[in-house]
């Protein structure tokens, strides 16, 4: 097990409640799935033994993996992770809309993915057509599966489709924050709000997650609270956590050289835990979030009584 992974964790002021649900972290083994030749970055280690060791080191008892960018469309490394990780785990998947067979996604759904991923942050795609196509594709692939389209793209991108999300068919996920930065939030005040209108539709959840990816204020990144607490008054049954583990770098400070192994962000996902409790202040709404709000969008058991 690496040490560095979780070393500078802290275990929550108070234990999550059973069955919460971690939903948005990655596993990167490049020994054993060797990432792809065309990639931004290149991760070390963070393999299923650590990142067991990490959710119990918080409290968690379930996660969903996420497809990261490093491996492209070869899901290899997260179907490989949820076989080992059994029930307590789901998986979000990165595919070839135009290729993919449908025998394919049925096998993986076998094998716990619950979703697909569109990444228009990392290829700085920002067309609003070619984003909608890609959206209305990835409903017309994973709507009979029941699964959900997660989205990764700058605030601005997500207001300019929110007319076009709503009107989906399937759950619509936006990553970290519907991707709000804190230090734009006058010239994003409008694109937040179109934001927030539009979970209050009910096809879109919104993460509550990386919130160094929305702002500058480390450590405890409190300029994220209002953005926060205005998705909890609007839908709070439309909000999921997840801590991004390990906490991959920015995009902003990557040289271009893929021989060299970028390091991980030192982030206490036990401080940011505590802050979601600061944000669901009942134990009512703190349930809904980690509990029961992943466990109808990914599908895992109810949790017993």
């Amino acid at each position: 097990m690496n040490q560095d992974l979780v070393a500078h964790v802290s275990a929550p002021s108070s234990r999550p409640p059973p069955g919460s649900c971690d939903c948005h972290v990655h596993v990167f083994d490049g020994a054993r799935f060797p990432f792809a030749a065309r990639r931004s970055y290149t991760p070390g280690d963070a393999r299923v033994v650590d990142l067991v060791a990490f959710e119990q080191r918080i409290g968690i008892d379930r996660v969903v993996l996420v497809q990261p960018s490093v491996y492209g469309f070869d899901n290899a490394a997260l179907l490989d992770a949820l076989g080992r990780l059994g029930e307590r785990a789901r998986g979000v998947a990165v595919i070839d809309l135009e290729t993919v067979a449908p025998a394919v996604l049925q096998a993986m759904h076998a094998q716990g993915v619950r979703g697909i991923r569109l990444n228009l942050e990392v290829s700085g795609q920002r067309n609003h057509g070619f984003a909608l196509k890609q959206l209305k594709r990835a409903e017309g692939l994973v709507g009979p599966l029941g699964w959900a389209v997660q989205v990764y793209a700058d605030v601005d991108v997500i207001a300019e489709l929110a007319v076009d999300i709503a009107a989906l068919k399937v759950p619509v996920v936006l990553d970290h924050f519907a991707g709000i930065k804190s230090h734009k939030k006058d010239e994003q005040k409008t694109a937040f709000a179109s934001v927030v209108e539009l979970v209050k539709r009910g096809n879109a959840y919104v993460k509550l997650s990386a919130p160094y990816r929305a702002s500058h204020s480390a450590p405890d990144f409190d300029d994220v609270a209002e953005f926060a607490m205005a998705l909890i008054q609007a839908r709070p049954d439309r909000l999921v956590w997840a801590s991004d583990w390990p906490h991959t770098g920015s995009s902003a400070s990557r040289t271009g050289n893929l021989d060299q192994v970028e390091p991980f962000r030192k982030t206490d996902a036990g401080r940011a835990l505590n802050q979601l409790a600061s944000w669901a202040s009942t134990p009512v709404l703190l349930q809904r979030i980690l509990v029961d709000n992943p466990a109808r969008l990914y599908g895992f058991d109810p949790v017993a009584a």
